[in-house]
């Protein structure tokens, strides 16, 4: 099957700024520059990319291509050849970004997760390009490696990759459209391992009607059972135009029952939220990427903020997204004796002195990227900090800060 990719568009001249805005497009660019020390074609390359003489570019598996003019009247035949994955590599990559719903949903907001690219390269997946990958090619009579007008399809085709992470997959064999219909089929498979059967219905008539006779007797009330799986089904599909799937309302539909059913065991957590909290609820309950995608956009939330909000929904709940957004200032007295107790804690764990670093209700092993959050439910909430710099719900809450530093001790010293 042929990819989806871009259609060809004359790529427009860019001025003096920088032709990629983002870390990869930028990681496209230095892909390029490392791959030749000839830093004048470079420099001819960014001159000719500036000035609108790369003409329509067509990407295909494995290749970027376009006419250059150059000197000459007509124009020259550029190409640049990157290598397609296997079938074996395009598995691990459509698991990858399967098992993370924020994968997808950053793709489809037109980001390039950094996550997703390490997942990939450290399974042996390489997503951007290398600089011993790319292979220029040029029908002009200059023997650079690359030549000036190879250089500078390079430098065009950045803008394209900037606004759209998917011309990447493109040139490694496979275009969106492809990647998504994949992506479904993975997220359908692993539903239906994964959701029991639906127990048998029961009319409502012979229900009522059962009740009706019971209740004549006045027998006393059983023990709740434990809720069962919900599922709902439309008697008919929503009115075309209407904006709304079935599959969607059905979701929601079971979603609602679901939560009926734990109010009915005492659990109010989900009674009281607001529109965020209640999205990252949802998100947080393996929903798939594209009602991911969805919550993201209806809320209007930055995929990487909306991805920490439902981490920590999944590791404390409303508490949880508390902790994550609202520092507080405790009592005193409790934040020394939890940092005298993580203190001859750490003496034992690591023969190196670790500076903890004391911030309100939040204590920071700089040294070792972990963070523990004290919240409002007294409970120790880790956090680990990302290459990006953000602090990240790492593990669940503990009453024992000790313990809460434990749980994630060892990803940190791998």
């Amino acid at each position: 099957m042929s990819p989806s990719v871009p259609s060809p568009r004359r790529v427009p001249a860019r001025g003096r700024r920088a032709f990629a805005a983002t870390w990869w497009g930028q990681a496209w660019v230095t892909a390029l520059e490392d791959s030749t020390l000839d830093s004048g074609r470079l420099s001819r390359g960014r001159t000719y990319a500036r000035q609108g003489m790369v003409g329509p570019v067509t990407i295909a598996p494995g290749q970027v291509k376009a006419a250059v003019q150059g000197s000459r009247p007509r124009p020259y035949r550029s190409a640049v050849h990157l290598p397609v994955l296997t079938d074996a590599q395009w598995n691990t990559l459509l698991d990858t970004i399967a098992t993370r719903a924020g994968h997808l949903a950053a793709l489809l907001d037109g980001e390039m997760p950094a996550e997703l690219v390490d997942d990939a390269r450290h399974s042996g997946v390489p997503l951007l390009p290398q600089p011993t990958e790319l292979d220029p090619e040029c029908s002009c009579p200059d023997w650079g490696y690359p030549c000036k007008h190879a250089a500078a399809l390079c430098y065009a085709i950045a803008a394209t990759i900037d606004t759209d992470p998917f011309a990447v997959f493109a040139l490694r064999g496979r275009g969106r459209e492809e990647v998504l219909t994949q992506l479904r089929a993975r997220r359908t498979a692993a539903q239906a391992t994964s959701t029991p059967p639906a127990p048998a219905g029961l009319p409502a008539a012979g229900a009522y009607a059962a009740w009706a006779a019971l209740a004549e007797h006045t027998p006393p009330l059983p023990e709740l059972p434990e809720p069962a799986p919900h599922t709902a089904t439309l008697p008919a599909a929503p009115p075309l135009g209407s904006g709304l799937s079935a599959e969607d309302l059905e979701r929601l539909m079971a979603d609602t029952a679901a939560r009926a059913a734990r109010l009915l065991t005492g659990d109010t957590t989900s009674l009281h939220l607001n529109q965020h909290e209640d999205a990252a609820r949802i998100a947080a309950s393996n929903c798939g990427p594209e009602w991911f995608h969805h919550l993201i956009q209806n809320t209007g939330a930055k995929p990487t903020a909306f991805a920490r909000l439902t981490r920590a929904w999944r590791y404390g709940g409303p508490t949880g997204i508390t902790v994550a957004e609202h520092p507080h200032t405790p009592d005193p007295t409790v934040m020394a004796a939890a940092r005298n107790a993580l203190t001859t804690a750490l003496t034992e764990m690591t023969t190196a002195p670790a500076a903890l670093r004391a911030w309100r209700n939040r204590l920071t092993f700089t040294d070792h990227r972990i963070q523990l959050r004290l919240g409002p439910d007294t409970r120790w909430y880790p956090y680990l900090r990302h290459d990006d710099g953000d602090w990240w719900p790492a593990a669940p809450a503990d009453l024992d800060p000790v313990t809460a530093l434990t749980s994630v001790w060892q990803q940190t010293e791998r």
